[in-house]
């Protein structure tokens, strides 16, 4: 009863998964869709936006600052008034009269005025311009790392739906032997060859095999899934490789690490970025030399010009203490730096560990590959005699499971070693890849 219950649900879950609509693609599709579509690297190049922002900003540090503004003002405020009248060039000798200057009339005072503030010479704003440089140099290589991830995550999750869709084929044709030996043994028992006992064992592997190929067929569905979110698509229906899962092809790989890697050339322009940073600092303690000048418009009645005048100038500024605050800046910044180039030094060395690793797993796949094809040969031709020998009533019925079942476990592990070997190669490159 409970493995007629066990066929059912086998049925229903198979008939969902049919149900759905299957969709063929190819990997370059995938890596197409997500290099327009992938969030991951949408937040990448959005960073770098904001990198590059912050570095415009410093323009500042060159460029003018002009501001416009038009102001109006009604005042009985004796300097006010007395100075309105001076700006409007309308001043008579009869508002020296000192009762006038002391209680003036109400005056109206429109101002139309336009300032200009330039940097001439402003050394920590020059490096923390460089500073801002740096750092989006950085996330611009950071942004190119990404890309490369996302292409190798991509290879990744392509081969994990190739081998899945393998241990869906492998299963279904065990589970074809597996059925077809049961046929066998219900024949072999009416005739008095086997026993109930017999027969029941074989049910129980023709079940087994079942459960196996559900699980596979859920492995599909999750690695389609996945694929579906690294392309930022919705998931409906089931994406099929168009190509199926083989040996990659062996290519040469560079086997020390670049320089010229792009997330190590990142870790090089931030920590360039905090050594700008610091130098920032250290010339706060020099004096700032900026210009200015403004044009100014005035009258009596609004939006109007009657009278103007310019002021033009220059200032040189210098802080000499805030409060040790500077001092505890520049301290701050040079730690940074110098925990910065630690962090460089560790990654390069992490890297270049990461890579060794690489390098043997890609070998210890290269030999599990050729291990693995023998074992599939070995399994197989073991199979075929003990099949004869039980159709001739010579075998018995464990040794012939156990002889099919090693056959799908040896071939299940074949493709897991081919798609281990075409990751290994795909990892390799991409620690190896440059710009």
């Amino acid at each position: 009863m409970n493995y007629r219950i066990l066929w059912i649900l086998f049925l229903l879950v198979s008939v969902s998964v049919s149900a759905q609509e299957v969709i063929p693609i190819s990997q370059g599709e995938v890596l197409e869709k997500v290099s327009e579509q992938n969030l991951q690297l949408r937040i990448a190049a959005a960073e770098s936006t904001m990198a590059q922002g912050d570095y415009q900003q410093t323009n500042a540090v060159f460029l003018p600052n002009i501001t416009a503004s038009h102001t109006g003002i009604t005042t009985t405020n004796p300097l006010m008034a007395f100075g309105s009248k001076l700006n409007q060039e309308v001043l008579t000798q009869a508002d020296f009269n000192p009762a006038l200057l002391n209680d003036p009339d109400r005056i109206d005072n429109f101002a139309t005025r336009i300032e200009v503030q330039q940097p001439l010479v402003n050394m920590d704003g020059i490096f923390q311009r460089k500073a801002a440089k740096a750092k989006w140099n950085a996330a611009q290589f950071q942004t190119q790392r990404t890309s490369q991830y996302l292409e190798l995550e991509v290879a990744k999750a392509y081969m994990q739906l190739q081998l899945a869709y393998k241990n869906v084929s492998v299963l279904e044709t065990t589970l074809k032997a597996a059925e077809e030996n049961l046929r066998l043994a219900n024949n072999s028992y009416e005739q008095g060859y086997l026993q109930q006992s017999d027969v029941l064992a074989v049910e129980v592997r023709v079940n087994d095999v079942r459960n196996q190929l559900q699980y596979a067929e859920s492995g599909v569905a999750n690695a389609s899934d996945y694929l579906f979110l690294l392309m930022n698509e919705d998931s409906e229906g089931l994406l099929q490789p168009s190509d199926s899962l083989t040996v990659a092809k062996t290519v040469e790989v560079v086997t020390t690490l670049s320089e010229n890697r792009a997330d190590v050339q990142a870790m090089e322009e931030a920590t360039e970025a905090y050594r700008q940073k610091y130098t920032a600092d250290k010339m706060t303690f020099l004096p700032r030399l900026n210009a200015f000048g403004s044009y100014e418009l005035y009258d009596d009645e609004i939006f109007q010009a009657d009278a103007n005048g310019y002021v033009v100038g220059a200032s040189l500024s210098w802080d000499l203490f805030q409060g040790s605050k500077r001092f505890g800046a520049t301290k701050k910044s040079k730690a940074e730096w110098q925990k910065s180039q630690f962090e460089l030094e560790q990654y390069k060395a992490k890297s270049n560990l990461e890579l060794k690793k690489a390098k043997r797993m890609y070998q210890d796949a290269k030999n599990n590959l050729q291990l693995a094809e023998k074992a599939v040969a070995q399994s197989k031709e073991a199979l075929r005699i003990r099949k004869n020998r039980f159709e001739e009533g010579l075998e018995k019925t464990t040794d012939l499971l156990r002889a099919e079942t090693q056959v799908s476990q040896k071939q299940l592990a074949y493709y897991q070693t081919v798609y281990q070997h075409n990751y290994a190669l795909a990892y390799l490159q991409f620690l190896t890849r440059t710009q």
